[in-house]
């Protein structure tokens, strides 16, 4: 009896050990994938939205090197239009402000993918962190053609493995979960771009871009409820906002930022993210100086009249939770989030 009793105790402690052994593989299993998604819902962080992070004509090519020498994490946008060559009829994506272009200007592959090459497979090596997306991408058309956008759909299919993706189904009212990876793409609201990138992917096969929430721009100072009255479903993940629905005057005449500016701000986010949607805001630059805008090729339009009145609304919005903050200072502005951001 006293032998059986024995090898019951060892055995009983063999069982809690097993039990023990259990859970900790279990929690080192489920840790990362935790991990891995701590970034990549909305209100997880704020980051730095390089507005306009192309060259214009023969002009400003350095600036997704000016961007990328923010740090990670970040974002980028590249405006797209279909070119159509003249004299042979080819077409072909490029990175532009608009037509008409001139058929020497980057494709996105060059001057966006191939460019941030390094980053991502070295961040492949490295694994993630919880800091995946290290980029996101913000894809702006300003030509829709279908042949346009299936051609772009094509290029982001070579990079899908450096892509967040998530399963197509058949309910497109439920978002699927992401499959974590370092590039985020997303994309605009209008329902031709949905066709191609969601609509046209067949049932069970990957989702690579995300489009934005349609917003109701009626009444720029509508509650948010009204401006924007959907949930994020599985393709439609984001709100992309002008500051014009945060201070109806603009940037321009903005004044000085008060309580009340700041209450409409946190009201805005906060119903994003009760939604489900990432939040954009677009764009907030301020110089001392106006010769500034011209050096760099930025718009007066966006331009608050000082970096200190620019800065006061980069502080609201980064302790609002705003998930992207447009800005044409990259540098500046990726400076002060790293600054202003607790770890």
């Amino acid at each position: 009896m006293k032998k059986a009793s024995v090898i019951l105790t060892l055995n009983a402690v063999k069982g809690k050990d097993l039990l023990f052994a259990i859970a900790a593989a279990t929690l080192f299993a489920v840790t990362p994938v935790l991990m891995a998604q701590s970034a990549a819902h909305p209100g997880a962080r704020t980051v730095m939205d390089a507005h306009n992070c192309y060259p214009y004509y023969e002009w400003w090519y350095d600036r997704i090197d000016r961007a990328l020498s923010a740090g990670t994490p970040l974002a980028i946008e590249q405006d797209l239009a279909w070119y159509t060559d003249k004299k042979t009829g080819k077409s072909w994506s490029i990175v532009t402000h608009g037509l008409p272009g001139e058929g020497n200007e980057p494709t996105m592959k060059q001057y966006f993918f191939e460019r941030v090459r390094p980053i991502v497979e070295q961040a492949l090596r490295d694994g993630n962190h919880g800091d995946w997306p290290i980029i996101t991408l913000n894809l702006d058309f300003k030509t829709e053609e279908p042949a346009h956008l299936r051609a772009v759909f094509a290029l982001l299919n070579e990079y899908k493995d450096w892509l967040i993706t998530a399963q197509r189904t058949a309910d497109g009212t439920t978002p699927q979960p992401l499959d974590i990876r370092p590039i985020l793409v997303l994309t605009g609201e209008s329902d031709a771009q949905e066709k191609v990138f969601y609509n046209e992917v067949p049932v069970g096969a990957k989702l690579l871009v995300f489009g934005a929430a349609h917003t109701n721009t009626k009444n720029k100072m509508a509650a948010p409820e009204i401006l924007e009255p959907a949930r994020a479903t599985n393709y439609r993940r984001w709100w992309n906002n002008p500051w014009g629905v945060v201070e109806e005057s603009g940037q321009n005449k903005a004044g000085d930022w008060t309580k009340e500016d700041n209450l409409r701000l946190r009201a805005l986010v906060e119903h994003a993210h009760q939604n489900g949607l990432w939040i954009r805001f677009y764009t907030l630059d301020g110089v001392d100086n106006k010769q500034d805008l011209s050096c760099h090729g930025w718009f007066s339009g966006y331009q608050f009249g000082s970096y200190a009145a620019a800065e006061a609304r980069w502080r609201a919005a980064l302790e609002a939770g705003v998930d992207y903050i447009a800005s044409d200072q990259y540098e500046a502005l990726g400076k002060f989030i790293k600054e202003n951001t607790q770890h």
